[in-house]
């Protein structure tokens, strides 16, 4: 049994997302108008088409816009594809169990290819919600085009709102991402000395490593007009890591963070050492795994996949053998279940059930107002949308408070519905779909966490002995008096410069691979403390390259 202090940790409720507005607002910018222009066609049962490729407003919003503009085109391609596969499944049977079993492999292939893409929030749920909604819908092969480009027109839409930005605040992205790493090191720079732990550290690392991704996927032209600065910036912020407290560099950073975040503002330029400068240009170019790396045999993405899977259909059989009218429902509760590990699920499980308790009571006291008519059933759907996407980044369970009423509104759009039959329905459907979604973690372990751990201890070893070795090249060349030996620095710093990319990135999937093992459950031993001492040890290696990198006065 969970102690109360497990409980009070599910239950927390966090700050303000960062940029929780972008899509917030996007969404209802985008179904307030696909949903207003079906009420004045008189169609507003045609919501649900509309809404597959609508909701993908919520997407790429932290992403440089070309690459927003990919990544949203392949999500909303997918929403369109998948709401096509089970509308052709409800149109050529009537079966609720096959079609239970078609809303559950669609649910797994969503896991799967958004988690190995990082599309990043909302993740795959959205897309299931819909298609799942899609294949209980009673359909018609002849009305397949239709609802299909009805779809599409969503999608087209969605998009275009998520691009819009890029003609007012085209750099925003990339200056948010630096911000972010200034944030973190300004963090790291008020902590006190014997406080920081290696998670605090590679939080950093992180950081600035996104940023460098978000500046590697800009445009070139893009890259030409934002300059070397945003660069320069993530120098410094990097150089936290090196740094002993100093209250005065934190504010420093924290003001350059908020002239990034007012769009405006010219972005800071600060000066380098000749060191530093040395370093940025000698920087490798930043790398993404294909996605069929990712997808290899022995992926530990694929036991999660599995999970989805079998979770799904036996949360959508078991709502069916109980009656339930909806068990759509009960397939959506069972993949919002399924997260990275045991741990993950359990909580999920939990704020899932509660939220939706509580939103059940929202909807109930909702549905008056609702029946007013069309206009004010449109305004709530909006108002429950745009306060999912205020609290999501805050808590998952006080966001489901408001997805609940949400969902049932959607329903409303078809013809009302007997609220007393919905909302029994609905909870009943909470129940199965979390419970059999912890039952499958139960039974499909996912042991390949722990290899992942094993392999990236050995990367990270592998990449403190190269560290290792550079800095052993470095410290060579500063007591040199030939003069080979002074002619190399420059070829050193570019070795010791990879080695520090390639230990940074070790350090990233060592801390993450160790949060995904730990909270599995039925897996072999983990080595905690060799890791533990191998990322302590990685990090004081970054430390001390940092420093060399550092090395000089530094320009003022």
């Amino acid at each position: 049994m969970a102690s109360p202090a497990q409980l009070r940790q599910v239950l927390r409720v966090g700050p303000p997302g960062d940029g929780w507005h972008r899509p917030a607002l996007s969404a209802v910018l985008t179904l307030g108008t696909l949903n207003l222009a079906l009420f004045a066609l008189g169609r507003l049962d045609l919501a649900l088409y509309t809404s597959v490729g609508g909701l993908g407003a919520l997407y790429g919003h932290g992403l440089p816009y070309r690459a927003r503009a990919r990544t949203l085109a392949g999500v909303l391609l997918g929403a369109v594809l998948s709401a096509g596969a089970a509308l052709t499944a409800a149109a050529l049977t009537r079966d609720a169990a096959v079609l239970v079993a078609v809303a559950a492999v669609l649910a797994a292939l969503h896991k799967l290819l958004c988690d190995a893409a990082r599309v990043g929030p909302p993740g795959a749920l959205i897309i299931t919600f819909t298609t799942a909604g899609c294949a209980f819908v009673p359909q018609r092969l002849a009305d397949l085009a239709p609802h299909l480009a009805l779809a599409a027109v969503g999608a087209a839409l969605a998009w275009l709102v998520c691009m819009a930005p890029a003609l007012w605040h085209p750099y925003g992205p990339e200056r948010t991402a630096t911000a972010r790493a200034l944030e973190v090191a300004a963090r790291l720079l008020r902590t006190d000395p014997g406080a920081p732990d290696a998670a605090a550290r590679t939080a950093l690392v992180g950081a600035v490593d996104a940023a460098r991704r978000s500046l590697a996927l800009s445009s070139p032209a893009r890259q030409r007009a934002l300059g070397e600065e945003p660069e320069r910036l993530l120098v410094h912020a990097e150089a936290a890591l090196a740094s002993p407290v100093d209250p005065a560099a934190a504010e420093r950073y924290a003001a350059w963070a908020r002239d990034l975040r007012r769009g405006r503002r010219p972005v800071p330029s600060p000066e380098l050492t000749e060191a530093e400068a040395a370093d940025l240009r000698a920087l490798p170019p930043v790398r993404r795994l294909p996605l069929r790396a990712v997808l290899r045999p022995g992926s530990a993405l694929l036991p999660i996949a599995l999970r989805v899977a079998v979770g799904c259909a036996a949360a959508g059989w078991l709502s069916l053998a109980l009656g339930v009218g909806r068990p759509y429902w009960a397939v959506v509760t069972a993949a919002s279940v399924f997260q990275a590990n045991s741990t993950l699920s359990w909580q999920r499980a939990v704020q899932r059930v509660l939220g939706n308790l509580l939103g059940l009571a929202l909807f109930t006291a909702a549905v008056p107002v609702a029946r007013c008519g069309p206009v004010a059933l449109i305004a709530l759907g909006l108002l429950c949308q745009f306060g999912a996407e205020a609290m999501i980044a805050r808590s998952y369970w006080l966001a489901t408070v408001f997805v609940t009423p949400m969902a049932l509104l959607m329903t409303e759009f078809a013809g009302p519905q007997p609220a007393r039959m919905l909302v029994a329905d609905r909870w009943l459907d909470t129940c199965v779909g979390a419970l059999t979604g912890l039952v499958a973690c139960l039974l499909v372990t996912n042991r390949r966490t722990a290899a992942r751990l094993s392999r990236a201890v050995a990367d990270t070893e592998t990449a403190t002995r190269a560290a290792r070795a550079a800095l052993a090249v470095l410290a060579a060349d500063r007591t040199g008096s030939t003069a080979a030996d002074r002619a190399a620095p420059a070829a050193d710093r570019t070795g010791s410069t990879a080695a520090r990319a390639v230990l940074a990135a070790a350090l990233l999937e060592l801390r993450e691979a160790a949060d995904t093992a730990t909270g599995e459950w039925r897996r072999p031993t983990l080595p905690h403390q060799h890791a533990a001492d191998t990322e302590r040890h990685a990090h004081h290696l970054l430390t001390a390259l940092l420093e060399h990198r550092g090395g000089g006065a530094r320009a003022v």
